[in-house]
Parts: C-alpha cells; structure tokens; sequence
C-alpha cells in the first residue's frame, strides 16, 4: 500500500490509500481526486491525467517514455515536472509521493 497526497490548484490536498500494481490515474479517479478527468480511461491519449511530480519524487517516479513525451506536448502548463498519472505505476516506494493537479486539463 501506498499514501499519495494529491494537491489541487487552489491547495487542497486529498491523501488516498492505494495498492501497489495500479496506476495512480486509476487511484485518483476511483477516489473522486478533484482535477483528474482521465477521459481516456489510461490509454495515453488525451493529457487530461497530466500531474506536476514534487521535485523531491522525480528520480523515484522515473521519466516519460517517448510516448508519453509526445501527449504531454499536448498538456496546457507543461513543466519539467510533468507526467500523466496514467503512466506512473503505484509501488511501496511511492508511499508519501506528492503530486499537483493543474489548474486545468484543457
């Protein structure tokens, strides 16, 4: 299990409990993580899972995959920190991870 804080753009933090083996798109959407639309349901495709990786977690969360690269392009206030939610896997050693939501998907 691990403990993911979520902090929205007007700085409300939501802490969810999730297993290890899901992605934390799938954690955040079952749990109502306010921000995370996930309209494509985790196939890479639409940017509306995109999170801001607390610079602290960055080297344990890892890089985009080329793929990844390329949606996030399309992701309004893409920054160095950037990932899509779909695409982190949750383990033990994500346990603490904070993430910020944008202000916006779109």
């Amino acid at each position: 299990m691990a403990k993911i804080t979520f902090v929205s753009s007007d700085g409300e933090h939501t802490q969810i409990e999730t297993e290890s083996g899901t992605t934390l798109m799938l954690a955040a959407t079952k749990r109502g993580v306010k921000g995370i639309i996930a309209e494509c349901g985790g196939g890479c495709s639409c940017a509306t899972c995109h999170v801001y990786i607390s610079e602290a977690w960055l080297e344990k969360v890892g890089k985009p995959d080329p793929m990844e690269e390329v949606i996030l392009d399309q992701a309004p206030n893409r920054d160095s920190n950037s990932r899509l939610s779909c695409q982190i896997d949750v383990t033990e050693e994500l346990d603490g991870l904070v993430v910020m939501v944008p202000e916006s998907q779109y």
